[in-house]
């Protein structure tokens, strides 16, 4: 058959005919929901049995938003097998995989409609009770458990070897680390901070954390990390929190993954100056997610910090001096990436609808000046944290 683009049409027959979750005589019913840059994603339902429904993900060779951006077919590969191993070491935190087709670079996937997709939420100002120590817990372990610490080095080479990824890498170096610190072709900046970004365009200093933080991102092969682990790859309810979306898959560095989800609540505590008119509903939200910010890196240390007690046995990294000052540095390059991860989504291509959707360009950016400054010093001063709440003293201070 070969590679051929699903249409809600071609995916209905493709489920019929590629799973085994319908009747041959079932009425299917499909929409494409997909809302991401890269890939065409559809839901079918069982009309007469809607409790029988899947969700179908599809690679596309180039990006929606921009086909000279390319991306390789195999990523589906990777997000299923990364998927596969999050259902593992962190059951109940990601969707089940049932299939993988090869030649259509498909994934058939458990239908998480009765979810929302997190950053939707937040916009709308729900709050989820378990999103902290859900998504402390599955960084922890799917981190962990995928690291030298966690595996034996060996198995962890030889699993390096099926979760190469350099064309999506590439992206996010030149889309995270690279185009938002000079006047990029494919940079999105409202005229209202283009004298900001530009301020970021002139300071070798910022400029200088930038490329330490690309070099390590290009460079540690830490452990298996998410590689897009932001508002938009969770779906929640109150009582369930679920990662997807891990196509950007690779060995990097572990603050990667927690300073992207972290930025992502940054995003939106900004943008809550719009959404959230009344003052003192705003400031009962914004400190949500604040509290959610601390919950995440909290659970996170101290998941890690049991695991490591729990499964670390060899001579050296069992010290427990070595294993304060490993997280210690990576609380730092957690800020330092939520810093990077926050100014891309300000001046970069694939904006956040948190900050789009605000309307009054004037609030707006007000708004994307201060994600902007709170970024800069999230980036320059993320070695001199002491705590996670030094790290807020510093949003409030730009997010009055």
């Amino acid at each position: 058959m070969g590679y051929t683009t699903l249409n809600e049409e071609t995916a209905k027959e493709y489920a019929r005919t590629k799973t085994s979750v319908f009747a041959a005589e079932a009425d299917l019913v499909c929409k494409e929901i997909g809302d991401g840059n890269l890939n065409m994603v559809f839901r079918i339902e069982d009309r007469g049995d809607p409790s029988r429904s899947v969700v179908i993900k599809q690679s596309l060779p180039h990006a929606r938003i921009d086909d000279s951006i390319h991306a390789p077919l195999d990523r589906a590969r990777i997000e299923s097998e990364m998927l596969v191993l999050h259902d593992k070491h962190c059951p109940g935190l990601a969707p089940k995989i049932f299939d993988y087709d090869r030649e259509m670079y498909a994934i058939v996937m458990e239908d998480l409609s009765d979810h929302i997709v997190l950053r939707k939420g937040l916009i709308r100002g729900t709050k989820y009770p378990r999103l902290a120590e859900d998504m402390g817990q599955f960084l922890a372990r799917s981190l962990f458990f995928t690291s030298d610490l966690g595996m034996d080095p060996l198995e962890k080479k030889e699993l390096q070897k099926r979760f190469v990824n350099p064309d999506l890498c590439k992206i996010t170096e030149d889309l995270v680390f690279s185009n938002p610190y000079f006047d990029a072709d494919n940079n999105k900046i409202d005229p209202e901070i283009r004298d900001r970004a530009e301020e970021n365009w002139r300071d070798e200093e910022l400029k200088k954390e930038v490329a330490i933080l690309k070099e390590k991102f290009m460079t540690q092969a830490q452990a298996l990390i998410h590689g897009d682990l932001h508002t938009g790859s969770v779906f929640v309810t109150p009582e369930s929190t679920k990662s997807f979306d891990p196509e950007f898959g690779f060995f990097g560095p572990m603050g990667f993954d927690i300073g992207a989800i972290l930025g992502n609540l940054i995003l939106n505590h900004a943008s809550q100056l719009w959404h959230k008119p009344d003052d003192a509903d705003r400031k009962d939200f914004r400190e949500y997610l604040l509290s959610t910010f601390k919950g995440i890196w909290e659970t996170f240390s101290t998941q890690f910090r049991a695991l490591w007690e729990e499964h670390v046995t060899t001579p050296m990294e069992s010290n427990p001096v070595y294993r304060e000052d490993y997280i210690e540095r990576l609380f730092a390059d957690a800020i330092g990436y939520a810093g990077c991860k926050m100014t891309r989504r300000i001046v970069g291509l694939a904006q956040v609808e948190d900050i789009r959707s605000i309307e009054d360009a004037d609030v707006r950016a007000t708004a994307q000046i201060a994600v902007l400054d709170t970024a800069r010093e999230f980036i320059m001063k993320r070695h001199s944290f002491a705590s996670i709440d030094d790290v807020i003293a510093v949003v409030r201070k730009h997010q009055k």
